[in-house]
């Protein structure tokens, strides 16, 4: 670490730093019967434990100063032949934010009394020797937090804090979120020794993912007073700056709990999951910085997702799904993805000069896919794991619908084609001209096999495989978008994709790209009547969105991929949506269905957007203010309305 310069150099690592090995702390394994790839709980012997060290009046003439490995210099200073080291580069990123967060309620206490103001207030409550005393605490909303417990005496006791989403009625059913009673505990562990001595204190080396905390405490000869428990909450410093204004409770609710969702998957990387994975995986980013970019406007987060995945490439150009990852792992259509982040990035986000360092990393992608096509166009054979959603039906095994026997996917090939159509759209408006020609005919070419090898005529429907034996929302619903129907059957297959129930539905995931193409379709008025899937995770008590689609089931409850909502009260509800690079110009198409009153504001390169609009027999008056710079149009019944910067009042 290098301060920049004059005061800030006290911070450069160099011998003058005095350091020395805290003994006390050891690992304590997660013990969960799924996949959990984030870090251990912690043991703390608090007899072994350097106590004060981060005060100023500390002693610490006895610690031995630091040991030089190798240097570390800025990366753009590195010179002929220099050693493998560390190469350092400014931070991208601010410091995350650290906010007190007191806990609310106590659920459940046995073997002990307990201060009915505990532990919302400051109240210490006394543990006799020879006991066991167990706490239940309710955060009542899912939070990411550093704990910190205050205790006094209790030497050689032990105590336990278990770190819950939700209890469960018998791994890994959960139910409802709020209940509590016969219930178990399954997840990451904090465990402490106390010393006997006053005023001790743990905080947790990493942040822990709860809304419960469970407290055993085992006192032995000595009794111990736990003297406070309460939380400081962390993540990424997003600032909310879009506000919906609405007297509808539940969409302001479906807001609510799509921001916080966001937030507790964003710290220094966007993450899938707090609490079992913590991994950036472009499938949910994508997503999320969409929400980031909607609902705050702040885009240094997105920018470092962007430049992660492209650090991720292969030589083949393939990205890793996830990245940073001490485990690589490749899903092919994660990376189409990324290119589909490179687009809504390039429409907005504020910095087209920054996007256009990624275009080469767009065109290795897909030179990497177009050694798996065939010469019509359509792939096969595409190695590692192709998956595409959460999808709990026969021929969709892990996430990945089943191919055909040649090899091919309707899926894949369509993920394909919008990945072409997009790069084509970036290199024409701010890439390289050459190339957009070369992938507008290869997305011509793959469109027409897509097709002729899939479309069924008697289910008028595309099949999810050449045998036309399956079908989904998933293949239909990017068919729409890829324009790969024609314009006037959209509303033929958007029928079918709101009331086929044949069709395998797409997840809470996948029903991002499924809402698009039902607007596209033309229902874009029916949106509040698609959430379903969002009220029952609210009536299972989550208060962030699951992973899944299972909300009885879901491994995680903490999934921004989910958010989707966050983006779309926006760009379909209200219709706020951009119709150039960079935001420059603004389409407003809102879809307000039987709504009567609506409006909101949400954050603008060069500001705010803000709209009101109120609907009567058939009329709408829309009040729309776009900020400086910034001109637009209103779509509304077909017709077209300029909109100038400033404030516009239009009535229809």
């Amino acid at each position: 670490m290098q301060g920049v310069s004059g005061d800030g150099q006290v911070l450069n690592t160099n011998e003058s730093w005095k350091c020395i090995r805290d003994s006390s702390y050891s690992a304590v394994k997660v013990i969960i019967p799924d996949y959990y790839v984030a870090g251990p709980g912690e043991q703390i012997d608090m007899q072994r434990h350097i106590r004060g060290w981060e005060k100023l009046s500390f002693a610490d003439d006895l610690w031995p100063n630091a040991e030089n490995i190798t240097p570390g210099i800025p990366k753009n200073r590195v010179g002929f032949a220099w050693p493998n080291g560390w190469l350092l580069v400014p931070s991208a990123l601010p410091q995350m934010e650290l906010t007190q967060q007191r806990l609310k309620t106590l659920r459940k206490s046995e073997g002990i009394n307990v201060a009915p103001s505990f532990p919302a207030i400051k109240s210490p409550i006394t543990i006799p020797a020879h006991t066991t005393a167990t706490l239940l605490l309710d955060q009542a909303f899912l939070t990411n937090a550093y704990p910190t417990i205050l205790f006094s005496g209790g030497k050689n006791s032990t105590i336990t804090l278990n770190y819950e989403e939700s209890l469960f009625t018998k791994y890994p059913v959960k139910g409802n979120r709020n209940e509590v009673e016969n219930k178990v505990l399954v997840g990451i562990k904090d465990v402490i020794i106390p010393d006997g001595q006053n005023n001790q204190e743990f905080t947790s080396r990493f942040w822990r993912t709860y809304r419960y905390i469970a407290i055993t405490i085992v006192t032995n000869a000595f009794p111990l007073v736990l003297e406070d428990v309460y939380g400081t909450f962390t993540g990424f410093p997003f600032v909310l700056n879009a506000q919906l204004n609405t007297n509808d409770a539940e969409i302001r609710k479906i807001f609510e709990i799509g921001w916080r969702t966001a937030r507790l998957c964003a710290f220094e990387t966007y993450m899938d999951c707090p609490y079992y994975e913590q991994l950036q995986y472009i499938g949910d980013t994508r997503i999320q910085a969409l929400v980031s970019l909607f609902n705050s406007g702040d885009d240094r987060l997105v920018r470092n997702a962007i430049n992660d995945i492209e650090y991720s490439k292969t030589p083949e150009g393939l990205t890793m799904s996830r990245y940073p990852s001490s485990s690589p792992q490749y899903i092919p259509p994660f990376s189409l993805w990324y290119i589909g982040m490179l687009h809504d990035y390039m429409m907005y986000g504020k910095d087209t000069s920054f996007l256009k360092t990624k275009l080469m990393s767009e065109r290795q992608v897909l030179n990497y896919f177009s050694g798996f096509q065939q010469p019509d166009g359509s792939v096969k054979n595409i190695p590692w794991w192709n998956f595409s959603d959460w999808v709990d039906t026969a021929e969709w095994s892990l996430g990945t619908r089943s191919f055909g026997k040649d090899g091919s996917s309707a899926l894949l090939d369509l993920q394909l084609l919008w990945a072409y159509q997009l790069a084509a759209d970036m290199e024409l408006k701010i890439g390289l001209k050459g190339y957009a020609e070369i992938y507008t005919r290869q997305a011509e070419q793959l469109q027409r096999t897509i097709r002729k090898k899939y479309w069924d005529a008697g289910r008028y429907l595309l099949a999810d495989r050449p045998e036309k034996d399956l079908f989904s929302q998933h293949t239909n619903a990017l068919a729409i978008l890829t324009g790969t129907i024609p314009q006037e059957e959209y509303q033929t297959i958007g029928r079918k994709l709101l009331n086929d129930t044949t069709l395998t539905p797409a997840s809470i995931y996948f029903k991002y790209y499924l809402h698009q193409a039902l607007t596209k379709a033309g229902f874009g008025g029916q949106y509040l009547s698609w959430l379903g899937k969002w009220r029952e995770n609210i009536h299972a008590g989550l208060t962030t969105w699951a992973e899944t689609s299972d909300v009885n089931n879901s491994r995680s409850d903490c999934h921004a991929w989910g958010a989707s909502p966050n983006i779309e009260f926006f760009r379909t509800l209200l219709g706020i949506d951009s119709d150039s690079p960079g935001f420059a110009t603004v389409k407003i198409e809102p879809h307000l269905g039987v709504i009567e009153s609506i409006g909101g504001e949400m954050p603008h390169p060069n500001g705010k957007i803000k709209v009101q609009y109120t609907q009567l027999k058939g009329h709408l008056k829309a009040v729309i203010g776009l900020p400086s710079k910034t001109t637009g149009k209103l779509i509304w019944k077909g017709k077209n309305y300029l909109l100038k910067e400033g404030l516009n009042t239009i009535q229809i």
